[in-house]
């Protein structure tokens, strides 16, 4: 039988075999984009653009200016490009990809003296096998060498609660609004690079994946964290500045099935190691309607005698982001809370998701309705991270959470 270093062995060839065939012209590209790929955008060109059949159809889909075409050569700006994956689905030739990051994390789990800890996002249900429970999941990982499996709908619960405080807080008359900071790093990018005169309406609140990150660290200083799901945009997400502490490297669903095969796992077929975390709001955030969902319910438990309740609109796409935000600047618009994703469906329609993102709505949701609790302020395991975070009351977490805040208004 094979060592786990001789099976990381051969992907690691497949993967270096792989990137040689990205180009003919330009060896030396697709190999440093495997062995150092925070150098380069979410989004890697492979290869000559000069038959094109839709001259400038990537160029025109991106509406954060960031690919340009330099010799008949398209060339992605790492500093603008999201990695929402729009050029990708509109390239006829298919020389746009995402760029990989096995290479890194096969390195980390060959060394047996690192923690690494898989941070799996809400959208995980069916995507490694549709009856795949979180349990059987979680020993699949440990099984191909990382130490322990963290939902990151049970941080979702975390930033729930701390959005709902803050709409509680903010949102308390006719005008006022609140555009979420969850989820989808397009969405703020969109808000932050293009749209700076909304900033004030979004909370300070890091995303579900970087309170992931930055509290398993705080609990284990020494730990590697590799978020999981279905999105290019988070390895972008991952290097920005203020928030490159949480999170070593992201693998999409679709690298992470890699793994799996390769070491001939199957989740279906193992034992399950169970553990309920989460809540029914932080499991929905994977869906179109989640997160505001998820606030909602929450803001009526804080408050049931709020007279300012919560009124959702959502966009998912992101042209209907762009329009969304447009109808907000107009005042076309009566709600007060604003949910933003980039991907139709939300997470679960997310470009390297396995499952189609109907059949992964309706097991997320399944998967929601599934739960012991309803919301954070039920689920006593946020009580107990945030005790030991040292939060000592509601208010404490709110005004002094600075592992959990950003400013957006200060750009990247």
């Amino acid at each position: 039988m094979k060592t786990f270093e001789e099976l990381y062995q051969e992907i690691m060839e497949q993967e270096l075999r792989n990137g040689r065939k990205l180009t003919e012209e330009y060896d030396a590209y697709p190999m440093d984009c495997l062995l150092h790929p925070k150098d380069y955008a979410p989004v890697l060109s492979a290869g000559s653009c000069d038959s094109c059949e839709t001259e400038g159809a990537c160029q025109n889909s991106c509406i954060f200016d960031a690919i340009k075409k330099i010799d008949g050569r398209i060339y992605i700006d790492p500093q603008k490009c999201t990695g929402c994956g729009v050029c990708i689905d509109v390239c006829k030739m298919g020389r746009l990809i995402e760029n990989r990051e096995i290479y890194p994390v096969l390195e980390v789990l060959c060394d047996r003296d690192r923690e690494v800890y898989a941070l799996v996002a809400p959208a995980f249900v069916g995507q490694h096998g549709k009856n795949a429970s979180a349990g059987q999941l979680r020993s699949a990982f440990k099984k191909i060498g990382f130490t322990g499996m963290v939902e990151v709908a049970t941080f979702a619960d975390i930033l729930t609660l701390k959005e709902a405080l803050e709409f509680d807080r903010h949102v308390v008359g006719q005008g006022d609004f609140q555009l979420t900071s969850c989820c989808c790093p397009v969405w703020i990018s969109m808000i932050r690079d293009i749209y700076q005169d909304l900033v004030g309406h979004v909370p300070g609140a890091v995303s579900p994946m970087i309170a992931a990150g930055r509290i398993v660290k705080k609990l284990h200083p020494d730990a590697v964290t590799v978020f999981i799901g279905p999105c290019m945009a988070k390895k972008k997400e991952a290097r920005e500045p203020d928030i490159a502490d949480a999170v070593d490297f992201v693998l999409t669903f679709q690298e992470t099935e890699a793994f799996f095969h390769a070491m001939n796992v199957i989740p279906e077929e193992l034992p399950a190691d169970e553990r309920e975390h989460s809540s029914r709001a932080g499991r929905i955030y994977a869906r179109t309607s989640g997160v505001s969902e998820a606030v909602r319910t929450t803001v009526e438990q804080l408050n049931p005698d709020k007279k300012v309740k919560v009124k959702a609109e959502q966009a998912d796409g992101v042209i209907a982001c762009k329009e969304l935000i447009e109808k907000i600047q107009k005042g076309e618009t009566a709600g007060n809370f604003f949910e933003g994703m980039a991907c139709s469906g939300g997470c679960v329609g997310g470009p390297k998701a396995i499952i189609g993102k109907e059949e992964g709505k309706e097991l997320v949701n399944r998967y929601g309705d599934e739960a012991v609790y309803q919301t954070p302020l039920e689920n006593p395991y946020v009580k107990e991270l945030l005790q030991r975070l040292g939060f000592m009351d509601v208010m404490d977490f709110l005004e002094n959470s600075e592992l959990l805040t950003r400013n957006f208004s200060q750009g990247k």
